[in-house]
């Protein structure tokens, strides 16, 4: 199958794409949040008060894209 360019995809596929991209993204970052925050506990890295941040950071990043984007197949 050849590669598809962006432009030739219809506006409910860039947009389910987009939407995808965002939430794998979103959750890429909440992901890392809590690694740190663990590294953190672990005391890998210096804890100057960010494991309870990073938490707090990741779950407000995971209930925005929840809430914002909800679930692929529904754009």
């Amino acid at each position: 199958m050849p590669h598809a360019d962006w432009t030739h995809l219809t506006e409910d596929q860039q947009l389910a794409l987009s939407r995808e991209a965002l939430r794998r993204a979103a959750e890429t970052l909440a992901d890392h949040a809590e690694v740190l925050a663990a590294e953190m506990d672990q005391g890998t890295l210096a804890d100057r008060g960010g494991p309870d941040a990073l938490r707090l950071f990741a779950a407000v990043i995971r209930a925005t894209n929840r809430d914002a984007f909800g679930p692929v197949g529904r754009a």
